[in-house]
């Protein structure tokens, strides 16, 4: 697949559009003047691999505590801003890294005029985030709904507001809660802008139904080469998220991190509790960074041969597990209660031995 070129915004040191990878974000979902809440959020999504993270600013009371919590943030923020210009103004004083607006939503060409000087003079890229359940009434009137066409036109509106302020740090994203209307609209705007592009399904449902509906909209326009930045929105803790978001990009070979994991859907044949087991080494495993693939597999028999190709698994029969790499069995393991005990002190060696290479 050949990526889209685009134009290089920067996101607090972050690099996005042009050759750089597909960058994973995600949104707190604390309250964000609930300072000690919000950061310790923020401190875990960046450990699971989120490398942007945004951040509703209702009022002047969430506002007036984001300096603080800028301070305190290992991965650069976006304020995400409606209707009232001054909280994009205090966002850029408090030295947060990129906007998430609609110019034509936060009042007047005076007020558009103020935080467009203020982003240039921060040097803090806007995005423009149109959303199909917001649109402009005219829009909505003329084009008989939110169609793709309808949200592409509004983009490049407040594009264009940016435009004629000579301000072009922008990103673009058009969501709505359909995956052909988002990519649809995508496709069009990819078509018309080289401005990056920030991709995700908005209201995309739990965590299941999320994150298949992401993983089918987000995938298409991967694969088209349109995205350079992702979200994947689920009704869960934000932390999936990222997983979810780092599975589609490995799933394309765009990007990897930490170890895939790979499980058989169990059948008659499977004599231990197999569902439990993978969702365990999955759990430990989830702090690692290294790439690398895991097997677990719920037959002794077939299992090390279907899985030959993992550096590391382990398959489980009646009261007996046996450990393997590349297909050739290291270790075998009674009584099924020491099958995941044992699995993890294998990883520990393999995990020295690939640390110390």
């Amino acid at each position: 697949m050949q990526r889209k070129q685009t134009r290089v915004v920067n996101i607090g040191g972050v690099g996005i559009g042009g050759d750089n990878p597909v960058r994973v974000q995600s949104m707190c979902n604390t309250d964000t003047r609930d300072v000690p809440a919000t950061v310790a959020q923020i401190g875990q999504l960046a450990d699971a691999g989120c490398e942007i993270v945004r951040l509703a600013v209702p009022d002047e009371a969430a506002a007036a505590v984001l300096k603080t919590i800028r301070a305190q943030s290992p991965v650069p923020l976006i304020a995400d801003i409606h209707f009232d210009h001054r909280l994009a103004l205090a966002a850029l004083d408090a030295g947060f890294d990129g906007l998430r607006i609609n110019p034509g939503n936060i009042g007047d060409e005076a007020k558009v005029d103020a935080v467009v000087r203020a982003a240039k003079a921060c040097g803090t890229p806007i995005r423009i985030g149109v959303n199909g359940g917001s649109l402009e009434k005219d829009l909505l009137k003329r084009y008989g709904g939110p169609t793709p066409e309808a949200m592409v036109e509004s983009g490049l509106r407040h594009v264009r507001m940016l435009e004629a302020r000579d301000f072009h740090d922008i990103k673009i994203s058009l969501k709505t809660s359909s995956v052909l209307k988002t990519v649809a609209a995508y496709r069009l705007m990819s078509e018309q802008v080289d401005y990056p592009l920030h991709i995700g399904i908005t209201e995309a449902g739990t965590l299941v139904r999320g994150a298949v509906k992401s993983s089918v909209g987000l995938g298409i326009l991967l694969y088209e080469g349109i995205g350079d930045t992702m979200r994947v929105s689920l009704t869960h803790d934000p932390v999936a998220e990222i997983g979810v978001a780092y599975e589609i990009l490995r799933s394309l070979g765009l990007r990897e991190r930490g170890p895939e994991i790979i499980s058989c859907p169990t059948c008659g044949r499977t004599e231990i509790g197999l569902i439990e087991l993978a969702e365990q080494v999955e759990a430990a495993l989830r702090g690692v960074e290294e790439v690398f693939t895991v097997a677990v597999m719920g037959c002794v028999v077939n299992g090390p041969g279907e899985a030959r190709e993992a550096d590391i698994g382990i398959a489980g029969g009646r009261d007996l597990g046996i450990i393997f790499r590349k297909g050739e069995v290291v270790r075998k393991v009674k009584g099924n209660a020491n099958l995941l005990p044992e699995f993890m002190k294998e990883m520990e060696k393999f995990l020295e031995e690939r640390r110390s290479e």
